[in-house]
């Protein structure tokens, strides 16, 4: 592993770096997570239109911009140091890089340039509240999560001349409520042929209902989306078989996304850090900044340490995911890096004294940040556990014994 970053990628970091000092301070996004979208449109044609970050990791044939994992890593972590409110994770990390594994030559040519330019939104959506179950993060992704053939969930029903009609509903769907376009996880096959596929739906499509839902971390909105007989085009060809190429393509995007997130955490956290810093050598206590008290530099060393831990972490996760040696680190270094937020950001709260615990102050958004993405991606305990499952970690340790 080579640790030394390209110019091209110091170049992506130090753009990103001085558009979000001046276009998302803490007032814009306080603004922008107010308005209908959940985020600032000018903000988005910037980073889509301008810089192309929804591209990023596509190929150049399809408008991207021919980069990988690494650079859009990056990318997020400058957009996590702001906590800019965008609907980059959902379009560039979850729903692009599932239209390029499985989508047809016409589907791609047709979504993904539009995709890479940042003029269609797109995300994943997945019944109930197993996004991290889908994407192999918690679980195995190969169950029934998306249904079985229960009530709930989303089935799928197959009409004449191959179209497809979808029921159900589906929680917590990362920007469902603004997305263009929506990548629909659906069970079909009854309980004879039982399977998991997916589905593309219009965001204007008939007899769909999306309604934003109040979430703990308004930067990251969510949707509740219910599907009543909507028309539904099949993501592929359907030559998958019994779904197993949808459980794998979900499996690597998940790995992708984790490893995106715990850049984006990482940022957050040495953001976060930072004002700690910056606030404990301003504040004085008995006739001195508390920062020169030994209790104080051994908490805030302590987040430090553990910050660039997860730094390394996501690096070496997003060097793995571009090398193609088939390792998954993204689910482990998420865990880090969560970890590392949730450390930060409580000790931000704590060491701001009385200002820290006011809606007015920030310290909370990124304490809600660590929360609300644990929530969504974990919890840590069980990225850590399927991480070690993944690596059959207890299975050689029982062969040695």
């Amino acid at each position: 592993m080579d640790a030394a970053f390209t110019a091209e990628q110091d170049e992506i970091r130090r753009t990103l770096h001085e558009l979000m000092n001046k276009r998302c301070g803490p007032e814009d996004v306080k603004a922008a997570v107010g308005t209908p979208a959940g985020y600032d449109p000018a903000l988005w044609s910037a980073l889509g239109g301008e810089l192309g970050l929804p591209g990023l990791a596509l190929p150049e044939q399809y408008g991207g911009v021919g980069c990988g994992v690494t650079e859009l890593a990056l990318a997020c972590e400058e957009s996590g140091r702001a906590l800019a409110p965008s609907p980059l994770l959902a379009t560039a990390a979850l729903a692009a890089p599932l239209v390029l594994a499985l989508g047809t030559e016409a589907q791609r040519a047709e979504l993904l340039p539009r995709i890479a330019s940042g003029a269609l939104t797109a995300t994943l959506a997945v019944p109930g509240q197993g996004l991290a179950t889908a994407l192999g993060l918690t679980g195995d992704n190969r169950g029934d999560w998306s249904g079985g053939g229960r009530a709930g969930g989303v089935q799928a029903r197959q009409g004449d001349q191959g179209s497809w009609r979808l029921y159900g509903q589906a929680d917590q769907v990362l920007d469902g409520h603004s997305a263009g376009l929506l990548i629909v996880a659906a069970h079909t096959g009854g309980f004879a042929r039982s399977r998991t596929l997916l589905f593309l739906v219009r965001g204007d499509a008939r007899g769909i209902a999306r309604t934003r839902q109040t979430s703990l971390d308004e930067t990251r909105p969510r949707a509740r989306v219910e599907l009543r007989d909507v028309e539904a085009e099949l993501l592929g060809s359907g030559e998958g078989g019994e779904g197993g190429e949808v459980a794998g393509a979900l499996a690597a995007v998940g790995d992708a996304a984790a490893t995106v997130l715990a850049a984006e955490a990482v940022g957050a956290a040495e953001r976060a850090l930072e004002r700690t810093v910056e606030h404990v050598r301003q504040r004085e206590q008995f006739g001195r900044p508390i920062g020169s008290f030994q209790a104080v530099k051994h908490r805030l060393a302590d987040v430090y340490v553990q910050v660039q831990a997860a730094r390394s972490a996501a690096y070496y996760a997003a060097w793995a995911a571009g090398s193609g040696s088939g390792e998954r680190a993204g689910g482990l270094a998420l865990a880090q890096a969560l970890e590392a937020l949730r450390t930060a950001a409580s000790e931000a709260v704590q060491l701001h004294g009385g200002i820290g615990f006011t809606w007015e102050h920030d310290a909370h958004l990124y304490l809600k940040r660590a929360t609300g993405d644990e929530l969504l991606f974990g919890p840590v305990h069980l990225l850590r556990a399927r991480a070690a499952e993944s690596a059959e970690l207890f299975t050689r340790q029982e062969a040695t014994v």
